[in-house]
């Protein structure tokens, strides 16, 4: 979430520990209501176009109450200051239907006498992420009871009312400077020559500094959703996440500077630029990173200083190469613009946070010096607790232990996203591994939860989820409809939330329903239209799957499979038994007809379509895992699969192999999924060197797809830290809502393994040694959680507490 500059250290220090503090449930008279307060605007701006709002209101206690709880919203987004202080930020984003305020407790910024409330609010307009979602800019405050109702916003016929102003000196500069294709916020420009630096302390609306400050216009009476008849668009809901992390971090070290010879302490100390000159800083955190850089800098009227983000360097043809390489590389990126108005320090920070590992400062001055004073950042992400560990004689397992939570970390904020630089969009592919990742590594659930009811809200009439959501600009993957609904399973299978799964699970049925009127026939899917996104492979154009002019594609047949399996699951025990068989039903059918028509019996492999023109390891993984391949022919055809070429024919085994496309780094989790289901999970640290290879670029986070990338950091490729935990050393939950534990490892050639993984009810920890030919395993458990390990189809049970087992 955003915070803005001029704010001091201090009081980011001091206060960030505020924004942390759990708030209370909502009062119970302001839900499904109209609310006292309303919803304000300015009353000049046009109501939908790029702009950014001061508002504001003084507050005169006689004496400060223990708590002061007030719900805060805003269209696009606010950050609250109270007396010149931090206060809040948000909110997190949804649509309309579901727009979010977020719960605050102002009182320990508060003190006896007259307290300041200002908020800036900001629309970005059609330069918006493609992430927001939008009525109209505005602007919300509620006291949770009538002793806070005094901050309502709405009609107010005293001095200490609401005040609003629009701010000059900020504004969107649009997307321009990134390589690729790109759904972030835009650059902004900040003209601190015409800023307006007194916006949340005393006095600034009052006495002779009036100018710009005007009674908002009312435009809507708040209300929650299913209040009844809302005079506006606004359907307010509660905010279930944790504020997100904010703490100080390095903004870089210098690498590079050209113009100045004395720039090598820069920024450890400060640095003096000439008048009529122009400096470039280059700077490197040696690691990507998510947030907010800060600038101070004092002097320097009319002087432009311009901050260029970037994932990594680039050669003159394009090129990234390895990350770490400078000589010859330049910078691209997106680029935010200060204007210096001169005099006194002044802190420059953008309302939105960036992604960089490379940030290239570049000065020009005019006719008088500047001084760059400060250049820190403040890290920004979802206050994820990594509570899993792993250690062993795993080559490389610290840097790809690291590299993958990172890469999950920075994907990870008031929603999963793809790309924290490029897209920061929930694509439903991405967020299920991302789910899972954050269930193993931290057993944090409110943002997989969140995400599950985001994509739930984004149904259409036919029945289909959107692909990504919150987004304002509509698409559809209905493959990823069916990843939700194994979603729903997932969660069900690793959370204690069953009043969700229960409330969720019929809304699955319209995605069902929607790829069963689609079947064909014989049982395979025909054609699903839109775009049937499966992988970014050679075999696949535009990552669809080939299909037959009537469709009969093996990959889309299998995936739907694999979603009427959980939901079959889901719905024997808790929904329509009638409709778990009606699911059964069509796997059999569907199997049936892949292994009468799409099995190739020259190859001893499943074509893509029945037409057998092309073939991909994609389509055979999960016949493999769904078990359509028969059980006596899974090993076989994944070892087949090791020995395919994508661009050429190869042999196993003396029989021919076709040339077969080969999956991505994120479809290797479910070649892993496949692994393990057909016995071969032994052999997963050999499918490792992938990532090893992209350490060997550079990388501090992992790559979107192999060279030439365009995205550095992409949640779908970290799925390696789930695997660890879940396969190598084997811990998962052995019964619905983790309720028991099941421990299955896959030592292959190791010699010795210690994972923890977190559990509702504290850590689980097993440690594996090697000791000649036998192992011994030692695992503790905590209380009340009792399972089974399972080594050589052997079960043993486990209790709470700690207990060594001889495995032979």
């Amino acid at each position: 979430m955003p915070r803005i500059a001029l704010i001091a250290l201090l009081s980011w220090l001091t206060l960030c520990a505020v924004a942390q503090q759990p708030s209370p449930p909502l009062n119970p008279e302001l839900v499904a209501i109209k609310w006292p307060a309303s919803w304000i605007a300015s009353p000049t701006a046009p109501p939908k176009a790029a702009g950014v709002f001061y508002f504001r209101r003084t507050l005169t206690l006689d004496t400060v109450p223990a708590h002061y709880w007030v719900h805060v919203s805003a269209d696009n987004r606010f950050l609250l200051h109270v007396n010149g202080k931090y206060a809040a930020e948000g909110p997190a984003r949804g649509d309309l239907f579901h727009w979010r305020f977020e719960t605050v407790d102002l009182a320990p910024l508060l003190h006896p006498g007259e307290n300041v409330l200002a908020a800036i609010v900001w629309n970005f307009g059609e330069l918006a992420p493609i992430a927001q979602m939008s009525n109209r800019t505005g602007f919300l405050m509620q006291g949770d009871t009538a002793a806070e109702a005094a901050v309502n916003t709405g009609p107010s016929d005293t001095n200490e009312g609401w005040r609003v102003r629009e701010e000059p000196g900020r504004a969107p500069i649009g997307r321009s400077g990134a390589r690729g294709y790109y759904a972030a916020g835009p650059a902004e420009k900040i003209d601190g020559r015409v800023l307006d630096w007194s916006w949340d302390q005393p006095g600034a609306n009052t006495g002779a500094d009036t100018s710009g400050w005007e009674a908002p216009r009312i435009v809507g009476h708040a209300a929650t959703r299913e209040a009844q008849d809302a005079d506006n668009n606004w359907e307010l809901v509660e905010d279930q996440l944790p504020p997100m992390e904010h703490r100080q971090i390095s903004a870089g070290a210098l690498v590079r500077a050209e113009g100045n010879s004395s720039a090598a302490t820069f920024p450890a100390s400060p640095l003096e630029i000439p008048a009529n000159s122009h400096v470039a800083l280059l700077l490197d955190t040696r690691q990507l990173q998510t947030a907010y850089p800060e600038l101070t800098v004092s002097g320097g009227k009319d002087a432009v200083v311009r901050l260029t983000y970037s994932e990594a360097l680039y050669d003159a043809n394009g090129s990234k190469g390895n990350r770490n390489e400078i000589e010859g590389r330049h910078i691209e990126g997106i680029t935010d613009e200060f204007i210096s108005g001169g005099g006194d320090p002044r802190t420059f920070q953008p309302l939105w946070w960036r992604t960089w590992r490379y940030l290239q400062l570049d000065i020009t001055t005019k006719d008088t010096p500047i001084r760059l004073d400060a250049l820190t950042a403040w890290f920004s992400a979802y206050p994820f607790d990594a509570r899993a560990a792993i250690d062993g004689d795993i080559p490389d397992l610290s840097a790809l232990w690291q590299t993958g939570w990172r890469t999950a970390r920075l994907c990870a904020h008031e929603t999963y996203m793809d790309a924290p630089y490029w897209e920061q969009l929930q694509y439903v592919g991405d967020t299920r591994i991302q789910a899972l990742i954050s269930y193993a590594m931290t057993g944090d659930s409110r943002l997989a939860r969140q995400a599950i009811a985001n994509i739930d809200d984004s149904r259409v009439p036919e029945g289909l989820t959107q692909s990504r959501y919150p987004s304002s600009l509509p698409q559809f993957i209905p493959p990823f409809s069916l990843l939700w609904v194994n979603m729903l399973h997932d969660y069900w299978i690793y959370v204690d939330d069953l009043p969700f799964v229960e409330e969720t699970l019929p809304h699955t049925r319209t995605v069902l329903d929607w790829f069963a009127a689609h079947l064909r026939p014989d049982g395979l899917l025909g054609n699903v239209k839109w775009w049937e996104f499966a992988d970014w492979t050679a075999g696949y154009p535009g990552g669809s799957p080939p299909e037959d002019l009537d469709g009969g594609s093996s990959f889309l047949t299998l995936q739907f499979i694999e979603a009427l399996h959980d939901a079959a699951e889901l719905e024997s025990r808790y929904g329509s038994r009638e409709r778990a068989a009606q699911y059964q039903n069509i796997i059999r059918r569907a199997a049936q007809a892949l292994n009468q028509q799409n099995w190739d019996p020259k190859y001893l492999l499943y074509a893509d379509t029945p037409a057998k023109k092309t073939y991909s390891q994609q389509a055979n993984i999960l016949a493999v895992w769904f078990d359509v391949a028969p059980r006596e022919q899974q090993q076989a055809i994944l070892k087949r699969l090791f020995a395919s070429k994508e661009h050429e024919a190869a042999t196993f085994d003396g029989a021919p192999v076709p040339p077969m496309s080969a999956p991505s780094y994120y479809f290797r989790f479910y070649l892993t999924r496949a692994l393990e289901h057909a016995g071969l999970a032994d052999l997963y640290l050999s499918q490792l060197e992938p990532w090893r290879n992209m350490l060997r670029l550079g990388l501090s986070t992992w790559a979107e797809q192999p060279e030439p990338t365009r995205s550095d950091c992409h949640a779908w490729s970290a799925s390696p830290n789930y695997d660890l935990l879940t396969v190598v050393a084997g811990i998962r939950p052995g019964s619905p809502g983790f309720k028991t534990v099941r421990i299955e490892p896959h030592l292959g050639e190791l010699h010795q393994l210690d994972a923890s993984m977190p559990h509702a009810g504290g850590l689980i920890h097993i440690a594996y040694k090697l000791d000649g030919a036998h192992w011994t395993a030692t695992v503790t458990l905590p209380a009340e959680l009792s399972g089974e390990l399972v080594w050589k189809d052997h079960s043993y049970p486990v209790h709470p507490g700690k207990q060594t087992l001889s495995l032979p």
